[in-house]
């Protein structure tokens, strides 16, 4: 009944569909383990102590000693803790597998101790380092592309518990051929994409939407509204874009890994105390706090937002592992939230989901994942093309300009 091209489509389904299952659990199990350590270092150890969590002393060593602990897993660690992820984009080369422990270890010691990054370039090397080695065993004959290919769409899929992203980002950069339709080469890595959605929304349930007011009609006025909005939040990520490569070579003047990070620790510390707990951490679950308080002013929202993104490049260029998206997204809530208390004419709707819009393109320059993490902060599909069209101006302001993405060291 299946045409022959179907059948193979199809002997890729089971690969595909445990490749994704797999990626989802090994970032479940990454995050709980660094969820149960950051309540034992943020709550259990001050607790015993009498010492209040939030307290500057607390924030300063706590964030300080994360940054020697890293840097003595990276110094001393085979393979020195993976690729340093201020050189690298979200998917790479595969790494060996002997740097994965290393790997794992520093991102998790920085997730708990209230590191500014996200968990998902480690996790992506992680995936696909294991998907290609034990792939090559299985099935010797299949390219190390198809696996990186099949690990990175579970990954993703498994990050924001949808496979939209996956085939937003894939349908970009798997062209089709005469032979080979799109859809054809899309089918496995839809497949590992929705395996590892499906896997983390039954066990975490996760949480990217703001409870933000329904968006109820789209206005021309809010149209240039949002353009000013993500030309904002371009500007504001554009001085993180400068700054991250110049202080990431200086960072590496200093050889020593443990002396770079302590360092790095402290000034993060130091951010901490400026900005409050609410500025620690990866930023999904304090982007939620900053939605729901109905306390903070303008002034907090701003220096939340300028805090976060002065904390991701400190942690990104001191060679803390990690990724850039997560707190990227919360910056852009920041933003969005004091915009429009500034302005209240403007939809929050509109602040929020352009300038979430403007910070992750400036992060990833990746227009298509720019928009699904937009549409997915506030999902109100009335604002679907207002995001289209405040995104034109938004990728001819940035063609060119430089990535943030720092120059490797040579070796």
């Amino acid at each position: 009944m299946l045409h022959p091209r179907a059948r193979t489509l199809l002997l890729l389904a089971l690969p595909a569909l445990t490749i994704g299952v797999a990626s989802s659990l090994v970032l479940l199990l990454v995050m709980k383990i660094a969820a149960v350590l950051q309540s034992i270092l943020w709550f259990g150890i001050p607790w015993r102590l009498g010492v209040d969590p939030d307290s500057p002393g607390w924030i300063l060593l706590m964030l300080t000693l994360t940054g020697v602990a890293v840097g003595l897993v990276i110094r001393f660690s085979t393979g020195h803790g993976g690729p340093d992820p201020a050189t690298e984009p979200l998917i790479s080369a595969p790494v060996a597998v002997n740097a994965l422990p290393g790997l794992v270890l520093a991102l998790i010691l920085g997730l708990a101790g209230g590191v500014s990054l996200g968990p998902e370039h480690p996790v992506m090397v992680l995936n696909i380092a294991l998907a290609v080695a034990i792939g090559a065993r299985a099935f010797p004959r299949v390219a190390p592309l198809d696996w990186t290919i099949l690990a990175s769409a579970g990954t993703l899929g498994a990050l924001f518990g949808t496979p939209v992203a996956a085939a937003l980002i894939f349908s970009q950069t798997l062209t089709a051929s005469n032979d080979v339709p799109l859809w054809d080469r899309l089918f496995a890595p839809l497949m590992a994409a929705a395996a590892g959605a499906l896997t983390t929304t039954v066990l975490s349930h996760p949480h990217f939407t703001l409870p933000i007011p329904h968006y109820p009609q789209l206005h021309i006025v809010d149209i240039i509204s949002g353009a000013v909005v993500t030309m904002l939040a371009i500007a504001l990520g554009m001085v993180a874009v400068w700054c991250l490569p110049r202080l990431h070579q200086l960072m590496q003047r200093l050889k020593n890994p443990v002396l770079a990070l302590g360092i790095g620790g402290f000034l993060l510390g130091i951010l901490g105390i400026m900005g409050g707990n609410i500025t620690l951490f990866k930023g999904l679950d304090e982007m939620q706090q900053l939605a729901f308080a109905q306390t903070f002013t303008v002034s907090d929202y701003l220096l939340f937002a300028v805090i976060k993104l002065a904390a991701l490049v400190v942690a990104t260029a001191c060679g803390f592992r990690g990724g850039r998206i997560f707190p990227a997204v919360f910056v852009g809530v920041a933003l969005g939230l004091m915009l429009h208390q500034h302005v209240d004419a403007v939809p929050a709707a509109v602040t929020v989901s352009c300038a979430v819009l403007g910070l992750v393109l400036v992060v990833t320059r990746d227009g298509w994942l720019s928009l699904f993490l937009a549409a997915v902060v506030v999902p109100d599909t009335t604002l679907l093309p207002l995001l289209c069209i405040v995104m034109l101006p938004a990728w001819l302001l940035l063609a060119g300009k430089p990535m943030m993405v720092a120059p490797r060291r040579d070796k």
